[in-house]
């Protein structure tokens, strides 16, 4: 059996098969339940030196802090 048929079988079996085994790990990986919070944080990442908002409401010009977007109608 020369080198090319050797690594062609190997790859249409336990190549795929490591691959496809990777992937799935990587994909439990992401979605474990106890990374939540990890994951919670890096998607934040964009918005951590961001600066509050402020938004003029009054015809005076007094410039108020915007409200917080991350509270829902029934939080207070």
């Amino acid at each position: 059996m020369d080198t090319y048929s050797f690594l062609r079988e190997l790859a249409d079996s336990w190549v795929l098969l490591a691959m496809f085994a990777f992937f799935i790990g990587a994909g439990v990986w992401a979605f474990w339940p106890g990374l939540r919070q990890s994951r919670e944080d890096a998607s934040m990442i964009p918005f951590r030196n961001e600066t509050p908002r402020t938004v003029s409401t009054d015809p005076s010009g007094t410039r108020r802090p915007a409200p917080d977007l991350k509270k829902g109608p029934t939080d207070d």
